[in-house]
């Protein structure tokens, strides 16, 4: 990858010359808060007549000054001039990358059909348009999200690809690996293919999976999505033969009336299959569910969460909460403008997303509170884009917390040693048993690392290992240590990651 200073080229002397004054400014001022840097940057700008530059702008003349080694590096000032800081302040960086438009043979109701889009999604959703934009070539998309992302500041040595679609299993084997070979290419190319007038030339999928080991952007987590009726044997061997690390479910409710309602196409019965073949494969298992689809109610759905986490047949890793929406396009549409359909109100969904978050146990991740849809889109449903902090406000008024890890992650902040203390935590799940091990702050309420080791269920059932790989072993499903992400080899002070806490668990 280029430096940010040639991605984002100052041809403006006058310009770059405040630029630069204003970064030493920056530095040899005690700031504090992105309101000082405003000040200073407004105060310097005005003294040329020159409007603030932006803070993408004061970012690369900052990394150029640091390259002539005429400053030094600042990692405080760097956090305030990140675009976003949040893209990964849990220890990595999130690269999501469309497949091409394909067949899917679910006839789920309220799943918009828009032409030339991958089932499911909508053209003007941001992650599609990066897509379209690259003509859903995935290496160019990934290409495109790298640069963005270091363009505004972020550390991008540790990538977590999510693959994103609709339902993977149902694309051609060939395509698949195909795209999967094109996306670690991609973090293995440093900017452009064409390199003084040669072409890269890609190669296999092992050999880049090779390459990537150490390459400057590694995959350090590959996600797929699919659906429960999808997993068996087969599929699984062969996402693990991809490097997936992760699939995401595509589970909606686990209320089998509800799922005929939906014409899901699948029951609870494929859920809790798929959930037990993928951990004792060794996948981390994420649900994505829907509330307030046709046939519940709050209650329903709040009894839905209850079971996921009271029955050891289900008790996802992650969880990512899509509240239902009517979408042009979807039959569900036309259920909503004959009156057969009615979303929660905002109160009443409020309320339900309070009393799951309340119940969620401290070995499980909200990813995700809402389907990143533009409000235009939505003609019923939740159109709070910012929906996960109005929920958490209200929760901190009324003295309730959500212990999920998303909610527990040190971040940034800073912790005392003498505060950490090693947590194990035991549960059944999937005929196996799981052990949550962490090293957490205990007075703060931060987790700082974590490991998800599990003893599969042929352990106790006596039954037949299908990976012979993994026959009499315990599996390390995630080793992660939280907090901002630090490049490969290094080390910064006030940070959690690289002080040896993934080694001790």
């Amino acid at each position: 990858m280029n430096s940010t200073s040639e991605i984002y080229p100052i041809k403006d002397r006058k310009l770059y010359r405040v630029c630069q004054k204003i970064v030493r400014g920056l530095i040899e001022t005690n700031i504090e808060t992105r309101e000082d840097l405003n000040k200073i940057k407004r105060k310097i700008a005005g003294e040329d007549k020159l409007p603030p530059p932006s803070n993408v702008i004061l970012l690369s003349v900052y990394r150029k000054l640091i390259g002539k080694k005429k400053i030094k590096r600042n990692e405080f000032l760097e956090g305030l001039l990140r675009k976003r800081e949040i893209r990964t302040l849990s220890g990595v960086a999130v690269v999501a990358v469309l497949t091409r438009p394909s067949f899917c043979p679910g006839e789920c109701i309220y799943c918009p059909k828009e032409k030339d889009i991958p089932k499911s999604y909508l053209s003007n959703e941001p992650a599609v348009m990066r897509a379209i934009l690259a003509n859903f070539d995935p290496f160019r998309q990934v290409q495109m999200r790298l640069r963005s992302l270091t363009r505004t500041g972020h550390e991008t040595s540790k990538i977590e690809l999510i693959v994103m679609g609709g339902t993977w299993s149902v694309l051609p084997k060939r395509y698949q690996r195909w795209f999967i070979t094109r996306c670690f290419a991609a973090c293995n190319t440093e900017g452009r293919r064409v390199v003084h007038g040669k072409t890269r030339r890609i190669k296999s999928l092992k050999e880049e999976q090779r390459i990537n080991e150490k390459a400057k952007h590694r995959i350090v987590g590959l996600t797929l999505e699919t659906r429960p009726d999808f997993i068996n044997i087969k599929e699984i061997k062969r996402m693990r033969s991809l490097g997936a690390t992760r699939v995401e479910l595509g589970v909606q409710t686990i209320d089998d009336e509800i799922l005929k309602n939906v014409k899901r196409g699948h029951f609870q019965e494929e859920t809790i299959q798929a959930t037990k073949l993928l951990k004792d494969a060794g996948f981390k298992v994420s649900y994505h569910m829907m509330p307030n689809l046709p046939g519940a109610t709050p209650k329903k759905d709040f009894e839905v969460f209850e079971e996921l986490f009271s029955l050891s047949s289900f008790r996802p890793d992650m969880l990512k909460i899509y509240p239902c929406l009517v979408i042009k396009g979807s039959e569900l549409y036309k259920w909503w403008k004959s009156g057969r359909y009615r979303a929660y109100s905002k109160k009443e969904l409020l309320e339900l997303l309070i009393k799951i978050k309340s119940i969620i146990p401290p070995y499980v991740r909200i990813s995700r509170l809402i389907r990143d849809v533009p409000a235009p889109s939505i003609e019923e449903g939740n159109k709070i884009s910012n929906l996960r902090e109005v929920v958490q406000t209200e929760m901190e008024k009324r003295g309730v917390r959500c212990r999920c890890i998303r909610c527990r992650e040190v971040k940034n902040l800073k912790f005392k040693i003498e505060n950490l203390k090693f947590v194990s935590r035991e549960y059944e799940a999937s005929e196996g048993r799981e052990y949550f091990l962490s090293y957490e702050d205990v007075k703060g309420d931060k987790i700082i690392a974590f490991l998800r080791l599990r003893i599969p269920s042929q352990i106790f059932n006596k039954g037949q290992y299908f990976i012979s790989e993994l026959e009499g072993a315990a599996i390390i499903r995630e080793l992660h240590t939280c907090g901002k992400a630090v490049p490969l080899k290094k080390k910064i002070k006030g940070a959690s990651q690289h002080l040896g806490f993934g080694k001790k668990l």
